[in-house]
C-alpha cells in the first residue's frame, strides 16, 4: 500500500556533525519515520563528490526523513581503527543502521550508496533490517573494481613530467589512497550477483552494465527499478570539474523518500557536541563565521607552547586534504603537543556556498574566510597561527599571512603564484597544474569513455596527457605582467622580507618540475642559494611525487619540514 509523501516545503533541518563509535558524520534528525543512510563512496572518488554528496543529503533531509552520511574509517575525519578494511567499512555501514534504529520515531532504513559504497550497503543489507535501497554505480564485482582503479592511478598520480610515482610492491594508490593487499584480496572475492537472498523489497539501481545484478535481485524477489547515471563521470573524475547528476540525484531523492510518514511526534533532544578521540589527540567539529566548518585537533597532554596550525586544503578538496593528509598531519603533530584546525573555505567541503557558487581558487575574497578563521582561533586563546596550504590554497595562505600579524609563519607547497590578477583565467592555469587529472576527467565525461573504462579496453597510455605549451603561456603571463601595477604591498621580496622582520618566517616546498618553481625563480631566487637567503631556510624540492604531494614519503617530509617551522616559531618568541 503506497503512502502520501511527506510535505515538501518543510524547512530544511540543518545538519549536525555526529561521532557514532569513531565515525564522523552529519545527520539530520528529520520529522519522519523514514531514515536514509548515504554510503558514500571511498578515497579519491569520494574525495572528488565530497561536496555533491553533501548536497544530496540535504536534499533527502529537506523532505523531513532523517538522514545520516558518515566516513569510512581511516578516511575524512573518522578514526583509524580497521582502516582500509573491508571488514571495518561494512561495520560501519552497520554502525550507522543501529545509530538510525535507534533514533527516536525511525521505523524505516533506506541505504543509498555510491560505486564501491553502494557495493558496501548492498551487503550489508543481505543481512536485513533495510527497507529500502538505491545503488548508484555499483561495482559488481570486486575484480572489476580493482581492475579500475589499476587503470585510474597512472592518471590521477601523474608526475610533472608525465609518469607515475613508483609503487611499493603490493600496494595500489589512486590520488593518495592506499588499496593494499589485504583489501584488494577481500574486494576480488565480492560478486554482488551471487546473493542467495534479496538485500531489499524495494531496490533502485542506476548506472551502466547493471542488467545482470538487477535481474538477480528481481529473481531473489525484490521490486528493482533500473536506469542509466549520466553524469557519474563528472560526479566521481576529480575534485576541482565535480559536477552533481542533477537527473539522477532528483530519481534517488523520490525514490528514497516515497510514501514517507510523518513521526507522531518529532521532539528530539539536542545533540551533544561531536567529539573524536585518539593517542594523544582530541578532535572537534566546529562552525565559525559565515558558515565556515572546520576541525579542531588539540594535544590532550600539557601545553607546549605551540602555535597553531590553520590548513588550508589545495583546490576544492574537503579540510581532510587530498589523500586525507591534513587529517594525518594533523593528528600527528597535536600528539606531538602542536593543536591545528583545518578548515574548509566557503564554497568547498562543508562549509557554506560562496555567493552566486563562484570558486574560492585564487580568489581575492578568501582574505575573508581567513580573517573569520584568525577571529575564531583567537577567541579560542591561538595567539599565534601557522598556515599550511598547497597550490591555490598556498596562494590564499601567502595572501593572508603578509597582511595579518596573527599569522606566526607559513608553509606553501607548489605553490603556482604569489599574485593573481582577475583578467587570468583560473580554469586554464588549474589545467595546466594539474593536467593530469583535469584531462581525465573530461575524458570521462564521455560515456563511451567510462564503459570502456570499466571493460578495461582504454589503455594507460590514453588516459591524460601533459599539456605541451607551458612555456609559451608562462611567456605570455610574463609580458602581461609588464604592463600591471605593483601589487598591494609591494614586491614579493619585499613582502618576505616583513615578514621575517616580524617574525613570521615562510617555507617553501615543491615537487620536482611542479609548474609553480618558474614564479619562485623570478620572485624568491634564480638560484637555490639566493632563494635561501631571503626566505631564511632552503626551498625543499621533492622528487618522486605529484602535485597533491600524495606519496607518503613526500607527506613524510611534509610533516618534517612543518615540525622544523614550528620549532622556528616557538624558538623566536619573546
Amino acid at each position: 500500500m503506497m503512502h502520501a509523501p511527506l510535505p515538501q516545503r518543510l524547512s530544511p533541518l540543518e545538519a549536525e556533525p555526529v561521532v557514532i563509535d569513531g565515525l564522523f558524520g552529519w545527520f539530520s534528525p528529520g520529522i519522519g519515520r523514514r531514515g536514509v543512510i548515504l554510503c558514500g563512496a571511498t578515497g579519491f572518488e569520494q574525495l572528488s563528490a565530497h561536496r555533491p554528496w553533501r548536497a544530496l543529503a540535504g536534499r533527502i533531509a529537506a523532505t523531513g526523513c532523517a538522514t545520516l552520511r558518515f566516513d569510512y574509517p581511516g578516511e575524512g575525519d573518522s578514526a583509524d581503527a580497521g582502516a582500509g578494511t573491508l571488514a571495518a567499512w561494512r561495520d560501519a555501514v552497520r554502525r550507522a543502521v543501529r545509530f538510525l534504529r535507534e533514533e527516536p520515531g525511525v521505523t524505516e532504513v533506506v541505504l543509498v550508496g555510491l560505486r564501491l559504497g553502494a557495493t558496501l550497503a548492498a551487503l550489508v543489507a543481505e543481512e536485513g533490517g533495510v527497507d529500502r535501497l538505491v545503488l548508484m554505480a555499483p561495482c559488481r564485482t570486486g575484480r572489476g573494481y580493482l581492475r579500475e582503479m589499476k587503470l585510474r592511478a597512472p592518471a590521477v598520480n601523474q608526475l610533472s613530467d608525465g609518469t607515475a610515482p613508483a609503487e611499493m610492491p603490493g600496494r595500489l594508490s589512486v590520488g593518495g589512497f592506499p588499496i593494499g593487499p589485504e583489501l584488494a584480496a577481500d574486494l576480488a572475492r565480492i560478486d554482488l550477483a551471487s546473493a542467495t537472498v534479496r538485500p531489499a523489497p524495494e531496490i533502485l539501481i542506476l548506472g551502466a552494465e547493471t542488467d545482470a545484478l538487477a535481474k538477480r535481485y528481481a529473481a531473489l524477489g525484490a521490486a528493482v527499478t533500473a536506469g542509466a547515471l549520466p553524469g557519474l563521470a563528472q560526479l566521481v573524475g576529480n575534485p576541482l570539474f565535480s559536477e552533481a547528476p542533477e537527473a539522477a540525484f532528483a530519481e534517488v531523492v523520490a525514490f528514497a523518500t516515497a510514501g514517507a510518514l510523518p513521526r507522531p511526534n518529532s521532539a528530539r533532544a539536542v545533540a551533544a557536541p561531536a567529539h573524536l578521540a585518539g593517542d594523544g589527540w582530541r578532535e572537534e567539529a566546529a562552525r565559525f563565521g559565515p558558515g565556515l566548518f572546520g576541525i579542531h585537533a588539540r594535544p590532550t597532554g600539557p601545553s607546549t607552547g605551540a602555535p597553531t596550525v590553520l590548513f588550508i586544503a589545495a583546490g576544492l578538496s574537503a579540510h581532510s586534504g587530498w589523500g586525507r593528509q591534513a587529517t594525518r598531519m594533523a593528528r600527528v603533530l597535536a600528539a606531538e603537543g602542536v593543536p591545528s584546525l583545518r578548515m574548509d573555505l566557503a564554497g568547498v567541503g562543508d562549509s557554506a556556498d560562496r555567493p552566486g557558487g563562484a570558486s574560492p581558487m585564487f580568489s581575492a575574497d578568501t582574505l575573508d574566510d581567513f580573517r573569520h578563521a584568525l577571529d575564531h582561533l583567537e577567541a579560542q586563546g591561538a595567539s599565534r597561527v601557522v598556515l599550511v596550504g598547497n597550490c591555490s590554497g598556498a596562494y590564499a595562505a601567502f595572501q593572508a599571512a603578509w597582511r595579518d600579524r596573527r599569522v606566526a609563519g607559513a608553509l606553501l607547497a607548489n605553490l603556482y603564484c604569489f599574485d593573481w590578477h582577475p583578467d587570468d583565467d583560473v580554469d586554464a592555469v588549474v589545467r595546466r597544474t594539474v593536467g593530469s587529472a583535469a584531462t581525465y576527467a573530461a575524458l570521462l565525461r564521455r560515456g563511451s569513455t567510462w564503459r570502456r573504462l570499466l571493460k578495461g579496453e582504454v589503455g594507460v597510455r590514453a588516459i591524460g596527457s601533459v599539456l605541451l605549451r607551458r612555456g609559451l603561456c608562462m611567456a605570455e603571463r610574463r609580458w602581461k605582467a609588464l604592463f600591471r601595477p605593483a601589487p598591494e604591498g609591494g614586491s614579493v621580496a619585499r613582502r618576505i622580507a616583513a615578514m621575517r622582520r616580524r617574525g613570521a618566517p615562510l617555507r617553501l616546498v615543491y615537487a620536482v618540475g611542479d609548474p609553480g618553481i618558474p614564479a619562485l625563480r623570478r620572485h624568491v631566487g634564480r638560484t637555490p642559494e639566493r632563494a635561501a637567503r631571503r626566505l631564511g631556510a632552503p626551498v625543499a624540492i621533492i622528487a618522486g611525487t605529484d602535485h597533491n604531494l600524495a606519496t607518503p614519503a613526500a607527506q613524510a617530509e611534509l610533516v618534517t619540514i612543518l615540525r622544523d617551522l614550528v620549532a622556528t616559531v616557538v624558538a623566536s618568541r619573546p
